[in-house]
């Protein structure tokens, strides 16, 4: 059987402790990391390939159900709760399962193996690519395509990310974001603007133009972009 990479997401100390302790029972489960909010866990994501998610459902700021519906509907979840009510909303965004507090070791076994069996039935197990990523907006978190992402603005500490079909406001430098960004997919033009080489329909000595919009090109990032394509 193939090794599953997991994590744990529980806002409390004892959820965590008890999924832990029967996580290493499962000699196929490897547990990478554990986090006790939704919002640290995102972040997580964004750059690390995880096969299955053991998600609580009750949390501060972010709940879980709020977490899963920000995520990939392909991305497999265990959701874990105190709260019975809860379950019909779990299984409606297709859990895997729902476990119900306080989780017997049996109860917990039952539902790795439907984890296994599902990733098992998937036509392969590729690694997870980043495809997205998630930005802080006030007091919630967007996602922002990769796909549909054409340039991102700063202005002082302040970010714009321009989608084709919206933007998004969000409070972080420009170094930030493209930290999260793939280096072979964006490339920095200005000390205010990173575009998405994939969506490049111009090139001139000053400006770079993409899908409509004339951004400006600094002479020192000029030969950063052209080395892209040569």
């Amino acid at each position: 059987m193939s090794t599953i990479r997991c994590i744990l997401i529980d806002d409390e100390p004892m959820g965590l402790s008890v999924l832990q302790a029967h996580a290493s029972k499962v000699p196929y489960l490897t547990v990478l990391a554990t986090f006790a909010s939704a919002t640290e866990a995102l972040v997580y994501l964004q750059t690390q390939p995880v096969d299955l998610l053991f998600l609580d459902i009750q949390m501060p700021d972010l709940s879980g159900l709020e977490m899963a519906r920000l995520l990939d509907s392909s991305m497999p979840i265990i959701f874990t709760t105190a709260y019975r009510h809860y379950a019909v909303d779990g299984f409606d965004l297709a859990a895997i399962d729902y476990l119900l507090k306080p989780i017997s070791l049996s109860r917990f076994l039952q539902a790795c193996h439907r984890a296994a069996d599902r990733l098992a039935s998937l036509p392969s197990r590729k690694p997870a690519t980043n495809d997205h990523l998630f930005v802080k907006t006030g007091y919630d978190w967007a996602r922002i395509d990769l796909a549909s992402l054409l340039y991102i603005e700063a202005d002082d500490n302040y970010l714009t990310f321009y989608e084709l079909d919206r933007r998004t406001l969000s409070r972080m430098k420009l170094s930030e974001a493209m930290d999260k960004l793939p280096a072979d997919q964006f490339v920095r033009i200005h000390k205010s603007y990173v575009i998405s080489l994939a969506k490049i329909d111009k090139i001139e000595r000053h400006q770079v133009t993409l899908a409509g919009h004339s951004l400006p090109l600094s002479a020192t990032f000029r030969q950063e972009l052209l080395g892209r394509f040569s």
